[in-house]
């Protein structure tokens, strides 16, 4: 019997494993092309991608106006280290500044990555400690939330609260207490001993989870009150994500701001970078010369792609396109069959479907990787962040069209992710 000939994806795919280390497990799939909310496998199947990179591809794939913004500044200058400045660098901070309306005085730190911002918000933190100490002494507790994620190098785990993702790693950095997003657990946490708040307005990795009614206000006031910074992680939430340029907007009073904010994903649409804010001269002076840097970070090709993607993003009134988009979304997705709870904030979007298997059966073979494997058969990128639970974090670019499709397809991706899970 003739051998069929060997796909192109599974022969990369062998090249892969013999060659990356395994962190990742086994790629779902090699992609060698993208244009617009679509991509192509090496085998040419096409897929309509619902989860951008995980929440990094604002502007989908090969956007045009950032193709070309990109490869005219690789073609004038791409690195220059963080021994000179660039006028890309300077006008994608005062961007950045102006989006957040953060006063005068107020900072921005660029990095190349989510981990990285937050490592730059632990290190403002203890600074916070030493040089503005409590009653009894400088400030050593940096409170985190429950469900929380943001990242993993050794800092920003010690913030992440995920015991599977610390525990292999322990030691980790102490001082780090988690709390439950609750505002009892909140006031129980705040005290002067403590330096910083650090927390995600949308808890994304646990499954699109919003902080209760209040809560952020109420740790505004508890930080400010008792000498801690307010830090908010918008990695993930961050440029338009959510239908705003920030989340937290949405639940801090009108005015309010906190005093850190660290961004990375969706700022370079897919070109690595992160952004640390610092609000006001106070924060802002807390890392003086030579207490962080980073080679890399902020170069004119990375601002580059920031300014573009934030430019697109605001011509193209983008978040208009969000915020109407995910109703359609949302809207479709309540009340399907063997779908229950539905969380919505923009393009992040988080929906749990029932499995009424016994737990062995469950942990044996989880619906939700069943059902990510089942849309992939069916030409849609999605995301399991649990067991039973769908992420959808789509370019903002998604039209309304594309998400209808989705919509009609879900039913029989379901069914047929029952089908696997139970063979």
């Amino acid at each position: 019997m003739t051998a069929l000939p060997q796909s192109a994806q599974t022969s990369l795919l062998r090249e892969y494993q013999e060659h990356l280390l395994g962190v990742f497990g086994t790629p779902q799939a090699v992609l060698v092309r993208g244009e617009g909310a679509r991509v192509w496998d090496a085998d040419g199947n096409a897929y309509l991608d619902f989860l951008g990179g995980i929440a990094v591809n604002a502007l989908g794939h090969a956007h045009p106006r950032w193709v070309q913004a990109v490869s005219e500044q690789a073609q004038t200058l791409g690195h220059i280290s963080n021994l000179f400045t660039s006028p890309q660098q300077i006008a994608l901070a005062e961007k950045l500044l102006e989006l957040a309306g953060a006063p005068g005085g107020s900072r921005v730190f660029f990095a190349n990555s989510g981990s990285e911002a937050n490592e730059a918000a632990f290190k403002l933190a203890r600074r916070q400690g030493r040089e503005n100490p409590g009653p009894l002494g400088p400030r050593s507790t940096v409170v985190a939330v429950d469900g929380s994620f943001h990242g993993r190098t050794m800092g920003s785990l010690a913030l992440t609260a995920k015991a599977a993702y610390r525990e292999p790693f322990e030691p980790l950095p102490g001082g780090v207490v988690h709390i439950a997003p609750t505002v009892e657990a909140l006031e129980g946490a705040i005290d002067d001993g403590v330096s910083a708040l650090i927390v995600e307005p949308v808890r994304g990795e646990q499954g699109v989870h919003a902080l209760p009614d209040g809560w952020l206000q109420r740790a505004r006031e508890l930080t400010r009150e008792h000498g801690a910074l307010l830090i908010l992680d918008e990695v993930q939430t961050g440029i338009g994500r959510t239908g705003q340029w920030f989340a937290f907007t949405e639940q801090l009073a009108p005015g309010e701001l906190p005093d850190a904010i660290t961004l990375a994903k969706g700022l370079g649409a897919g070109f690595p970078i992160g952004a640390m804010i610092t609000v006001g001269s106070e924060v802002s002076g807390l890392l003086s010369a030579g207490q962080h840097g980073t080679t890399f970070g902020g170069n004119p090709l990375a601002t580059a792609a920031a300014l573009a993607t934030l430019q697109i993003i605001e011509d193209d009134d983008l978040m208009s396109n969000v915020r109407s988009v995910s109703k359609v979304l949302t809207d479709g997705l309540t009340g399907m069959q063997d779908v229950t709870t539905v969380r919505a904030h923009g393009f992040l979007i988080g929906f749990d479907v029932t499995d009424e298997r016994d737990a062995e059966a469950q942990a044996s073979a989880p619906l939700g990787a069943a059902v990510v494997a089942a849309a992939r058969s069916a030409g849609f990128l999605l995301n399991a962040t649990g067991p039973t639970t769908i992420r959808l974090a789509p370019p903002l670019i998604v039209s309304q069209a594309q998400a209808e499709d989705l919509l009609a397809a879900l039913p029989e991706i379901l069914d047929q992710a029952r089908q696997a899970a139970n063979a």
